[in-house]
């Protein structure tokens, strides 16, 4: 279980860096990160991050595939970590 939390850790900081770093792009009209790949690393695990990121920074809250997608997927994360926590308390 500390390996899923750990990996769930290591990808949201990660996501929050890029979240970050596409806010300042798009501020100075610099290389942008794709939306693939945002919602991507949300998928891998920074869902739940990146949203708290964005809505704090106020970056793609106009568009509403992360703003639907990302909680959804903050939702399914967190249904994966009790999922393997209770499993991992039968055994």
């Amino acid at each position: 279980m500390k390996y899923i939390i750990a990996f769930f850790a290591v990808v949201s900081v990660f996501s929050i860096v890029i979240t970050v770093y596409d806010k300042l792009a798009a501020k100075s009209n610099s290389r942008r990160i794709p939306e693939k790949t945002l919602l991507l690393t949300g998928f891998f695990g920074g869902a739940c991050a990146m949203f708290l990121t964005m809505i704090t920074i106020r970056h793609k809250t106009r568009h509403m595939k992360f703003m639907v997608l990302l909680p959804l997927m903050s939702a399914l994360h967190i249904a994966l970590i009790i999922y393997f926590d209770y499993q991992q308390t039968i055994l």
